[in-house]
């Protein structure tokens, strides 16, 4: 079992409806030296890419891809939920659906922090049904650049997200696959990596 498996296990709450609570560390109180080694597993496992951004999407994923793009010496940039005013010039649209919130938002990046030499890392918390993985290839590809590979904390392997995303032909290196949950019991079952 890695670090977050056993953080999850430790500090992990699971609610009715397939929830796996992990505020407490990941995505309200951040565990940054957590992080760190996530971010250093990361390094690992994308050896030898020539990744020169990470993308993530507003607001979880956040802290963990700043901490991410430490390892990798380079800039962040997230997709934003909203529009505001200080967002100018052409902009990557897409739309997600949120499997937490049960909404769907458009997601925005500037044009002018992506473009076809970019070479992306992205990072998220969280893969369900992958729905906010795909708006994020989507705004990738709109700017010609290239996914060199997909990070995500905790896969609910249960769900669609990861095999959709695998048969796409992506490199996705998820931390802790989570196999199957039980409110009731609180039991979290993880697959073997």
């Amino acid at each position: 079992m890695n670090c977050l498996e056993e953080r999850i296990a430790k500090d992990g709450v699971v609610k009715e409806g397939n929830v796996l609570k992990v505020d407490s560390f990941l995505n309200h109180c951040m565990d940054v030296s957590l992080f760190k080694e996530m971010g250093a597993e990361w390094k690992k496992r994308f050896a030898g890419k020539n990744i020169n951004k990470i993308l993530t999407i507003e607001a979880s994923g956040i802290g963990i891809a700043s901490v991410v793009a430490l390892e990798f010496n380079v800039p962040v940039v997230f997709a934003k939920k909203n529009k505001s005013i200080n967002i100018d010039g052409d902009m990557y649209v897409t739309e997600v659906e949120s499997f937490t919130h049960k909404n769907k938002n458009q997601v925005i990046v500037s044009k002018r922090f992506l473009n076809s030499d970019d070479h992306v890392l992205i990072i998220d918390d969280f893969l369900a049904n992958g729905c906010a993985l795909q708006g994020l290839i989507s705004i990738v590809g709109q700017a010609g650049a290239t996914v060199e590979g997909i990070g995500i904390a905790i896969e609910k392997g249960f769900q669609s997200g990861g095999q959709i995303i695998r048969n796409l032909g992506y490199q996705l290196e998820s931390l802790a696959i989570v196999d199957s949950m039980d409110a009731a019991t609180g039991t979290i079952t993880f697959r073997e990596q």
